[in-house]
């Protein structure tokens, strides 16, 4: 998966690969797809949500250049996969879901593979964390509409850095990288809606 998804595909940040290579991706999908868990696509986990894919998860997490010793907020716990190799790329990770459920079982497989710098909350992701606020970096794993939400932006630490997907007026979706106010527009991508204000 690492050389030909993401080496192949222009992923070079040493520590998103590693952690890409470290976690067990089958250990964070359900039992009837996990054959297809190292295949380079999306896959169901539940409550209508989906893990994404490797290249994915890889970019998103090599985007925000972390060196290590990191807070990192990440909206959207799915599965908690992301969370996982986040947590290998930084010194601790809070990690929102709004479906209990999947927070409930990320927090447990997350525990029961022993990583212990990754705090999982249920509720609405799109006002962040304030209580555990503020962050080095922020990733959203669920489309924005039109721009990232104002309360992540204010969590963030002079000169950290967000990255969110963003659907725009005619239903594309570009992946953003947001820094000092300055918004960088990656790749064009495809996620689930960000739900805001707990609809």
């Amino acid at each position: 998966m690492v050389e030909r998804q993401l080496r192949r595909r222009g992923i070079e940040d040493k520590r998103a690969l590693r952690a890409m290579e470290e976690v067990p991706r089958e250990r964070f999908v359900p039992a009837d797809v996990r054959s297809r868990a190292y295949g380079d696509g999306a896959l169901p986990i539940g409550e209508g949500q989906t893990i994404s894919q490797p290249w994915i998860v890889a970019r998103m997490t090599a985007l925000l250049a972390l060196a290590g010793a990191e807070r990192v907020l990440e909206v959207g716990t799915g599965s908690g996969y992301s969370a996982a190799v986040l947590s290998r790329c930084a010194s601790h990770v809070v990690t929102v879901e709004r479906h209990a459920t999947l927070a409930d079982r990320a927090r447990a497989t997350l525990a029961e593979l022993g990583y212990r710098n990754v705090e999982v909350h249920a509720g609405d992701g799109s006002i962040g964390q304030p209580d555990r606020a503020p962050f080095d970096a922020i990733v959203v794993t669920a489309a924005a509409v039109s721009a990232p939400p104002p309360a992540l932006l204010r969590q963030l630490v002079p000169g950290g850095v967000l990255v969110c997907p963003v659907k725009g007026e005619s239903d594309d979706e570009q992946l953003v990288r947001v820094r000092d106010g300055e918004i960088e527009v990656i790749a064009a991508v495809r996620f689930v809606p960000l739900v805001e204000d707990g609809s």
